[in-house]
């Protein structure tokens, strides 16, 4: 391992305690980080794999007050319904803790005390929205109002969720409580700010200068993104009765910012799990800290968390975030609101034997670097022609010949009748280690496990090359060949059983079940014993083949997308039951093929972004164009933030005259669309497509 570090301390990001969890969740954070951790159990090193609810903040005391219950009642029922979709997915975590334990809230406020004794915070009034009628002030969400953009009558002040639009307070048409529905009035307030500015030499030497060459692109694009864009000044305190309180005087009615505690849950697990031991994993110098989030979580835990942790002193920092980008459902984005998700604690009801059939679609169509898009039609093909017809089939033919050719023994390998094709194999066979383990060690999920599918694939080429059922159509043909037989199937039962190693951080679940049919303990899926061609020894007896995996079968996918489709149709009833169906524009007047012809369509890379000053919509990007780098200022600011387009390739109108907007000399058109809810899209090629290229 580099740098020679002793210990790994592995998180996952905090699920909020707010709904279940889905695909989406699974795919982002705790799928990658469940396999990355296998591999280093598998290595034998000292590894701590970490997570646990996030159970504070404004959503979590709004859903309470709409369902006549407790905060803490909603957590308890979440924390529940998520781990046990994590247990039942196989996720191995070390601790699955929460933030509303008393091992949590001393941690924070202890963390929080230390910031504040040393004269870290700046203390700021300001106004914000009061509640008169409830007497308290109102976090962003606890305001509701008139959407500006898509005028959805029940945004929230801090987003709308019906078009995706950030939004403040101050935007929204007749603001109303949350609470009370009363209009809202403005007070001053004291709140507790962490100079975030302060530390900006810091994060760029450490980032910028540090982490080029070792983080994802799209985890450092945003992160540079956000660093040349300014850091200011962040409120790390609110005005509510449910969070961790602020542990100082004049802090009455105020809890630590949600984001502030909910990193620090990592810490105060690992406390809970290591109660004598946890300052090895955060305090060492030879710890390797490893957080693995989506991408809407980069700035926490790229820039916030690491600034809060050189405040305090005494802790390490991050070696590496590998987040990934988001994963669609069928063409569209998940959405909670919309019930448009394939929950997991679902899914392990309708398929209570196939997890890690889920586990191989969604890492084998892992978001590494962009958005990806699942469907149930390639989860069924990726099941039945992948799972089934390679990988099972390999371990299942080569059981079966084994029984009828070797009576169920392992034969002997006689070296002085191998042909090229078992040279060949066993060579794979050793290689396939290192192929397998560089691409985990680099957070290749997906490459790894395309590594693993293939080298059954070659099982069956093998299999199908030396056909030794043919070998053996008459006894006096099978004693004449019986040396080349065995060779076959011993080589081929000793790809089995690597392919149990290999395939154990992927599916565990499958790994066991081809270490019962071998006969072998678990331990044999240590990784020091991949690659290895003396697992099964000569005479062993093995058991009886069992089927890995079945076929799915064309209904149980039916019924799938027509469950997506009625619980998406019944959210939209139940929650905007006179929603208009949208209007689309007139068509403009028809123009000549040689007018089309004029315009010049290229793709190119958004480089950076940033807000145009005095101009809510603007935002101005830096485009490589492949020949060129151009600026470009485009009308989007009010549906994407600057972090989430920078790493974007987009389609650029490139011989459009240069305008000037705002002062700022605009070289080109970005191409968007427009959804059904009024937001805009990009139109961008379908796949990651050459900078300059030609749009046909």
């Amino acid at each position: 391992m580099e740098k020679n570090f002793n210990r790994i301390l592995v998180t996952a990001a905090l699920p909020y305690a707010n709904g279940p969890v889905h695909i989406g969740h699974l795919a982002g954070a705790y799928l990658p980080s469940d396999i990355y951790v296998r591999y280093q159990r598998a290595q034998k090193r000292d590894v701590k794999f970490i997570c646990g609810t996030d159970e504070h903040g404004v959503p979590i005391a709004i859903r309470a007050m709409k369902e006549g219950v407790s905060p803490q009642d909603v957590v308890d029922k979440y924390h529940k319904i998520i781990g046990d979709s994590f247990s039942g997915m196989g996720i191995s975590f070390d601790i699955f803790s929460r933030t509303t334990t008393d091992t949590h809230r001393q941690t924070s406020q202890a963390f929080f005390r230390k910031l504040y004794d040393e004269g870290l915070f700046e203390e700021r009034e300001s106004e914000q929205y009061y509640d008169e009628e409830k007497e308290t002030f109102l976090a962003d969400r606890y305001i509701v109002g008139t959407c500006p953009i898509c005028s959805n009558e029940n945004a929230y002040g801090d987003q709308c969720e019906k078009c995706g639009s950030t939004l403040s307070p101050d935007q929204l048409i007749n603001p109303r409580s949350a609470l009370s529905n009363a209009k809202p009035v403005k007070k001053m307030t004291k709140h507790w700010y962490f100079p975030l500015n302060q530390y900006e030499d810091f994060l760029k030497e450490w980032i910028v200068e540090g982490k080029k060459d070792e983080w994802k692109s799209n985890v450092y694009g945003q992160c540079k993104s956000w660093l040349d864009n300014g850091l200011q000044p962040r409120a790390m305190t609110r005005d509510s009765n449910w969070g961790v309180p602020v542990p100082v005087e004049g802090a009455e009615g105020k809890v630590l910012y949600v984001w502030f505690d909910a990193p620090i849950g990592y810490i105060s697990a690992t406390k809970e799990l290591l109660p004598t031991s946890w300052d090895d994993y955060w305090c060492k110098e030879d710890t390797k800290l490893v957080h693995f989030i989506g991408k809407d979580n980069i700035v926490f835990h790229c820039i916030i968390f690491p600034a809060m942790l050189k405040a305090h002193g005494g802790y390490v920092l991050p070696e590496n975030v590998p987040a990934n980008e988001f994963l669609n459902i069928e063409g569209d984005k998940v959405s909670t609101s919309r019930n448009w998700a394939v929950w997991i604690d679902e899914y392990l009801q309708d398929f209570p034997d196939m997890q890690d059939t889920l586990r191989y679609v969604l890492c084998s169509n892992a978001p590494e670097t962009k958005d990806n898009d699942f469907t149930w039609k390639d989860f069924q093909l990726r099941h039945n022609s992948e799972l089934v017809d390679i990988f099972g089939n390999f371990i299942n033919r080569a059981m079966v010949l084994m029984h009828k050719l070797c009576d169920g023994k392992v034969p002997a390998y006689h070296e002085a009748e191998q042909t090229e094709l078992d040279i060949s194999l066993i060579k794979e066979i050793v290689a396939s280690k290192a192929k397998v383990e560089k691409a985990i060690e680099t957070y290749h999920f997906r490459e790894a496990l395309f590594e693993v599918i293939d080298l059954a694939r070659k099982g069956n080429k093998y299999l199908q090359e030396i056909a030794p059922w043919s070998l053996s159509k008459t006894p006096e043909l099978k004693a004449e060949n019986q040396a080349k037989i065995d060779n076959c199937l011993h080589v081929a039962l000793q790809l089995c059983a690597n392919l149990a190693i290999l395939s154990n951080p992927f599916l565990p679940f499958t790994a066991k079940k081809i270490c019962k049919m071998l006969t072998v303990v678990d331990r044999m899926l240590e990784w020091e014993n991949a690659g290895k061609m003396d697992l099964l020894k000569k005479g062993y007896p093995l058991r009886a083949p069992e089927l890995l995996f079945r076929k799915v079968e064309d209904a149980e996918i039916e019924a799938q997308r027509e469950k997506l489709q009625a619980n998406a149709k019944a959210s939209i009833i139940l929650a905007e039951p006179e929603e208009k169906e949208a209007e689309l524009p007139e068509m403009k007047d028809i123009i000549e093929f040689g007018d089309f012809e004029k315009i010049d369509l290229r793709v190119g890379t958004v480089l950076s972004a940033e807000k145009v000053k005095k101009a809510d919509k603007l935002l101005q990007l830096e485009v490589d164009m492949g020949f060129e780098k151009r600026t470009i200022v485009s009308g989007i600011a009010l549906h994407y933030a600057p972090e989430e387009v920078v790493g974007r390739q987009v389609v650029v109108v490139a011989n459009l005259a240069p305008r000037k907007m705002r002062g700022i000399e605009s070289a080109g058109m970005i191409l968007m669309a427009e959804d059904a809810e009024g937001k805009l899209i990009f139109v961008s090629p379908a796949s990651m497509a050459l900078a300059g290229g030609g749009v046909r």
